[in-house]
C-alpha cells in the first residue's frame, strides 16, 4: 500500500528498528540472566564435595556423603543415606538455614 500523497515512504531500516529493540529487551531481561543462572548451577554441581549441605529439586535437605559421576549420596537422617542424581541438587543450604537434620 502506497503512502498518501505528500508523506514520505518509511525506509525498510526504520521498520526493523522496533523488531531489533524487542529482541534486545528479550535478550537482556530473559536470555542473559537464564544463562548466567545455568552457569552458576553447573559450577556449583561441579564443585560438590563431601560435607556440603544441599537442597534437592524435591525439597529434600541432606548432607553430601559421596559424589560419583552423576550420583550423589546424601545423608538425610542418622543412618539413612539416599542416592540422588547430581542434576536433582538445586542449591547449597545457607549456613543460617536451620533444619531438622541437625537435631
Amino acid at each position: 500500500m502506497a503512502p498518501p500523497p505528500g508523506q514520505p515512504q518509511a525506509s525498510a531500516w526504520m521498520q526493523l528498528v522496533p523488531i531489533a529493540a524487542i529482541f534486545a529487551i528479550f535478550y537482556f531481561l530473559l536470555i542473559r540472566p537464564a544463562r548466567k543462572r545455568q552457569r552458576d548451577v553447573q559450577k556449583m554441581l561441579d564443585e560438590l564435595k563431601a560435607g556440603d549441605k544441599v537442597i534437592t529439586s524435591g525439597g529434600m535437605l541432606g548432607t553430601v556423603m559421596a559424589v560419583d559421576r552423576d550420583i550423589v549420596q546424601l545423608r538425610v537422617a542418622d543412618k539413612v543415606k539416599v542416592d540422588v542424581t547430581k542434576s536433582s541438587v538445586v542449591a547449597l543450604q545457607d549456613s543460617g538455614t536451620s533444619s531438622s537434620i541437625e537435631t
